[in-house]
């Protein structure tokens, strides 16, 4: 079965996150791997599905700056989601790989995509064992295999693996706001230049760009076929409208 690629318009947060809730059902349902890119249609805050949120976050602010606030399905810490590109890979798991595996093999997909690109972004080995997620922001440390430059986080992502499928969500930055979290929260929060895409190249990459090279690195990398597809191909409209309104519920968002 060929992977499929998805790419969608700018969408709120809380259809973002239901479109990638679905492809993990269809990953744990048909096998079907998918690689999607897409971005927000507002700027939007995302949290940890077990990332502490409750009491962090000035709503009044996020409102008066125009931030939506969702939960992710996947781990990790806060991202803001504005002028950068958003990627999600749902497959199912294949007995005797680990998530360590899965997360490299991505890594390494990413970093082929990036270099053809013209950024030579490498994956991260920490020493010693992350932090857990507290209120920190994405950005703020490299986790192993996230991709750094120079030192500097240039995408982070956080991986989900449950009933035989996973899905990973990453974020690559055209420019660095990741700022504005600090400028949120109710309490002090560490800020760190992240890497940027314009930064690196000066310009900015567009959602069907990296779509069409992260496809040739499919082919390439993985020696795999990937093929195009829309949205309703993958998400049924009826499942779409009843997984969104998880996402839009507070007590999914503000549960911990």
């Amino acid at each position: 079965m060929p992977w499929h690629l998805l790419v969608t318009p700018p969408l709120p947060g809380a259809t973002n996150m239901a479109i990638d809730e679905a492809l993990l059902l269809q990953a744990r349902e048909t096998g079907q791997g998918t690689i999607r890119i897409y971005t927000w249609a507002r700027p939007t805050i995302s949290l940890g599905r077990h990332q502490v949120g409750r009491d962090i976050w000035d709503l009044e602010r996020c409102r008066e700056r125009g931030v939506d606030v969702v939960r992710r399905l996947t781990g990790g810490r806060a991202i803001l989601h504005h002028q950068e590109l958003t990627y999600a890979v749902a497959a199912p798991v294949v007995e005797g790989r680990g998530l360590r595996d899965d997360y490299g093999a991505i890594a390494s997909l990413l970093a082929h995509t990036l270099h053809q690109l013209g950024i030579g972004a490498t994956a991260a080995t920490p020493a010693g064992r992350m932090p857990i997620p507290a209120a920190a922001p994405c950005f703020e440390l490299p986790a192993r295999d996230e991709l750094v430059v120079d030192g500097r986080k240039l995408v982070a992502s956080a991986q989900l693996r449950e009933d035989g499928a996973y899905l990973q969500h990453g974020s690559l930055l055209n420019h660095d706001n990741q700022g504005w979290l600090a400028e949120l929260a109710t309490i002090p929060m560490p800020t760190t230049a992240a890497a940027t895409v314009v930064g690196l190249t000066g310009r900015e990459l567009t959602a069907d760009a990296w779509a069409a090279t992260m496809r040739d690195a499919v082919r390439e990398v993985w020696q795999a076929d990937i093929v195009p597809v829309h949205v309703d191909a993958c998400v049924p409209p009826g499942t779409l409208a009843s997984l969104t309104e998880r996402y839009l519920d507070p007590a999914w968002t503000w549960r911990r």
